[in-house]
């Protein structure tokens, strides 16, 4: 408790019932809580980590239709994968070669990848499980 500069309370203190302002500035780790109706506990900031086997050979096996994308969080560049792979499929399947290619060396480079890489994590910047 204490001051916040932008303060819209009197005295510069924090209502009674909270201990940071709002917006919190970061997400505390344990989750939100009471955030969950009827007071089930808190708010989870991440269900489940996410496998980099698992990304690897979703992005090896399903990469031309941005599936290890997905599941990282990576939208834009599932997108990317899915629209390349359905736009270019009538032209000669020079979309879909091109989303396989994408898809297979993103999967070698998440399987190789070590802790700390960009490769290493998802979209939210957190550590691949082993």
């Amino acid at each position: 408790m204490g001051q916040y500069p932008g303060n819209q309370y009197p005295g510069g203190q924090y209502p009674p019932q909270t201990s940071m302002p709002w917006p919190y500035p970061v997400m505390p780790q344990g989750g939100y809580p009471g955030a969950m109706p009827n007071g089930r506990g808190a708010y989870p900031i991440s269900p489940t980590p996410h496998s980099k086997l698992a990304a690897g050979l979703l992005s090896i096996f399903l990469g031309c239709f941005g599936v290890g994308n997905f599941y990282l969080g990576r939208t834009g560049r599932g997108v990317a994968q899915l629209m390349l792979t359905l736009i270019g499929f009538p032209f000669f399947f020079i979309g879909p070669t091109i989303a396989m290619i994408w898809g297979l060396i993103e999967g070698i480079l998440i399987l190789t990848s070590s802790a700390g890489s960009f490769w290493h994590r998802d979209a939210r910047g957190w550590e691949l499980t082993d």
